[in-house]
Parts: structure tokens; sequence; C-alpha cells
């Protein structure tokens, strides 16, 4: 079997922190003139918030590399930020089960599903974890998709 390598999106999570940072920075800057009144305070203060996430956002974005290798029998997940980079290998002797995470609400048609990794430590470990937009996450049959494929290379 080939070694299967996906890669989340960059562009995604950098547009969603530019955009929460720049609502902020309006809103501050038209509730600027707070003093005394309650509302624009709230206002002033609910722009410190966005713009805070806005930057940690930026912080945090980067590229999730997943890398499943049947010869090695393992996978290797590394995020790349600007803060640095960091690796987790997975062999496929601790994974004791793979499920299906779910982030999100049908009412606000903001779904995001993603395989979970329930390992012999006890712990779980989310594979194209949410918030990285890895392609095809909006759809519960592709993901489904993915567990399948991993529990095949794992079985050979």
């Amino acid at each position: 079997m080939q070694k299967w390598i996906s890669r989340s999106s960059h562009f995604k999570q950098t547009a969603l922190a530019i955009g929460a940072a720049a609502v902020g920075l309006v809103l501050m800057f038209g509730f600027r003139h707070f003093q005394g009144n309650g509302d624009m305070l709230a206002g002033f203060l609910l722009g410190v918030l966005l713009l805070v996430i806005g930057a940690a956002g930026l912080a945090v974005a980067g590229t999730q590399t997943v890398a499943v290798d049947p010869a090695y029998r393992c996978i290797v997940v590394e995020d790349r930020t600007l803060l640095g980079a960091k690796t987790r290998e997975i062999a496929f002797t601790e994974i004791r089960d793979i499920s299906i995470g779910y982030q999100g609400k049908k009412s606000n048609f903001v779904q995001i599903y993603y395989l979970v990794l329930k390992l012999t430590s006890g712990s779980e470990y989310p594979l194209f974890a949410p918030g990285r937009f890895s392609p095809g996450a909006s759809s519960r049959s592709t993901v489904e998709g993915w567990r399948q494929r991993l529990q095949q290379y794992m079985a050979t």
C-alpha cells in the first residue's frame, strides 16, 4: 500500500484569524469613547477580545501534515506554526480503536468531523484535528472513508 499524506489549509486558518482581528479593531475604534456608557464599554471590550483572539489565531495558524505509512506501520503528525514545529509519531500497535469525532452545530451549518484515535494508554488523539481545516472534514462520509482507509492500512 502507498503512503497517505494529507495537509491542512493554512490559508483558511489565517483568513479566520485576520477577520477576527479586523472586526476587533473596528469595534475598538467605533466604541473608543466609552466614558460613562456601559454599552459602549461592552462594545470596546468585545473589540479587544476579538483582537486578542485574532492575534492568537495568527500565532498558532499553521499547517498540519498527517502521513500514514503502512510500510513503517505508523502515523506521523507534524504541526508547523509561527511558534515552531511539533511532531508526534503513533505506531499502529498503539491504536486500540478509531472513531469519528464531531464539532459544530447543524443549525448554523458549521460541522467538522475528524478521526479520534483511542490509544492503548487510555488517551485519545484527534487526527485531522478540528480547526486545522483539513480538506473534506465537513463531510461525514469523507471522514468515514478516512476511517476505513486507516483500518485497512492497520489490517495489512
